[in-house]
This record gives C-alpha cells, structure tokens and sequence, in this order.
C-alpha cells in the first residue's frame, strides 16, 4: 500500500507541473559578463646559462685537394731621383747641376718607363749647359720576348740651339735576353721628329733603331747599363740623330747608390756654327722608392 501511495503521489506532482508548465515562461537575461584581463606581466630577467668550453674545429681537405689563399699581385711602380753638384771656385769658377727623375712599372703584358732629367752648367759666369729631356715609353708584349712600344720624347737645349724637338715613334722590339739580372732588347720602328734648331723649324720622317742593356750584379747592389738610339731622316739620311748612354751604378746605403753615366747627343747637322757632338760625365747620388 506504501508503494502504491508513493507513485500515486509521485504522478500528480507530475501532473501539476505539467498543467502549470504553459502558463508559466521563465526567461533569463545574462547582464553581467566578467572580463579577465592580464595585467601582470612576470618578465625573466635572471637567466642561467651554461657556458660550453670552446670547441676546435678542424678543416681536414679532401684527399687530392690543396688549399691555397690566393693574393691579388701587385706590379708597383719602381721609382728614383737622382742629383748632382760640381762646383769649382777659384783660377775657375764653375758650376754644374743635374737633376733625373725615372719610374719604371712591369707586368705580365704591359711595361712602362717614365724619364725626366735636366742640367745646368756654367764657366766663369758663362752658361754652358742648359738643357731639358724626358720620354714615355709603354711597351705592350705579345709573346714573352716579342712587344710592341709606342715612345714620346722632348727635348730642349739652350746650348746647341735646340729650341725644341719633338719625337714620336712606334714599332716592334725583341728579348735578345731576358733573365733575372740581365736583359737585353732590340727595337726599330717609323716615326717623326718635330723640331726647331736655330731658326729653322723642320718636320721629318724618321726610323729608330735602339737597343738598351741592363745588367745587376749581387742582389742588385750594384748595376751597368747602356743603351744607343740612331735616328736618320727617312728621304735624307746623312741627315741623323745619335744618341747615346753608359753607366754604372753602386749601392752606399739601403735605397741609396752612387751613378757614374756619360751622356752623348750627336746631330749630323747641328745649328751653324756648332759642334756635331755634345758629351756629358756624370756623378751623382740616387735614392730609390
């Protein structure tokens, strides 16, 4: 009977619910939304690491592999100056000034030459010497021993009546020998001279035919040199140039050294009233850079 009693209860709960249910509406509105924000930020500031002790790294080459640094070569330009002073007081009183500047640059395919000299000389307060020269030369090699060059030269010359000549030629020169101390070299070519002597202004055509030998002794301490250049008009040959150079040179002190040189200008048909042939010996002191 209390079992029938407790379900007997259990359904009309039941149904009224189920009758009140439609008469009833229960809404509910969320009006309050709770936001969490993180403001607290912890940084890390303190860190502990742990130091490895260095490692040694070893490059081992492949079997058959050679490993080179390769270093750019540099061709510098080698350069001197030269000076001299003879002076005499006295029975006589002369005076005898030079001065030569000279840089050389070679590489595999180009070599260059650069030259500027002058002197001054006087006797007894007459001017005997006065002159000024250079050149530039750029030799651009085929083969090892055959080159083709281009040459510019001037001069002026107070005493011979030179009052300018100019010189331009081009052509093929050869190796005769080319080692380490000692070169030898052989070159001709067409070109022409520009020049006034005395008065009289001419223009010609010209070949060169020169040759210049080098030779250095005990690691360079000491050197000879000489080199000849002959120059005949090409419609009037008796009508020639010779110039002429031979020197030797000793080391005193690192970059300086001591030159002897003789200089010879020979024209054929010099101003009127002039020698043919102009000499000049030499003794000067050269530094090198």
């Amino acid at each position: 009977m209390k079992f029938v009693k407790f379900i007997i209860g259990v359904f009309g709960v039941w149904t009224a619910l189920l009758l009140n249910a439609p008469a009833q509406t229960n809404v509910i509105t969320v009006t309050n939304v709770v936001t969490l924000t993180v403001t607290n930020v912890v940084y890390v500031t303190n860190i502990v690491a742990q130091v490895l002790p260095p490692v040694k790294v070893v490059v081992v080459a492949a079997a058959g592999t050679t490993n080179k640094i390769m270093v750019p070569v540099k061709y510098p330009w080698v350069s001197s100056i030269t000076a001299g002073l003879t002076l005499t007081r006295g029975n006589s009183d002369s005076l005898l000034m030079t001065a030569k500047y000279l840089s050389d640059k070679k590489t595999p395919v180009n070599e260059f030459s650069l030259d500027a000299d002058g002197a001054y000389g006087s006797a007894n307060g007459v001017a005997n010497t006065a002159m000024a020269h250079g050149f530039a030369q750029w030799n651009h090699l085929f083969s090892e021993k055959w080159y083709g060059y281009l040459r510019t030269e001037g001069l002026h010359d107070d005493i011979a009546q030179v009052r300018y000549r100019a010189t331009v030629t081009s052509g093929v020169g050869y190796y005769l020998i080319k080692q380490t101390n000692t070169t030898l070299t052989a070159e001709t070519g067409p070109g022409i001279v520009i020049e006034r002597v005395g008065s009289v202004d001419t223009t010609y055509a010209t070949m060169r035919f020169a040759e210049n030998f080098e030779h250095k002794f005990n690691k360079n301490s000491a050197r000879v040199w000489e080199n000849v250049e002959f120059l005949p008009q090409v419609d009037r040959p008796s009508d020639y140039l010779i110039n002429a150079t031979v020197g030797v040179e000793s080391s005193l002190y690192k970059n300086v050294s001591l030159q002897v040189y003789s200089v010879d200008n020979f024209n054929s048909e010099p101003a009127a009233g002039l020698r043919r042939n102009d000499v000049k010996l030499v003794s000067a002191v050269s530094y090198k850079f």
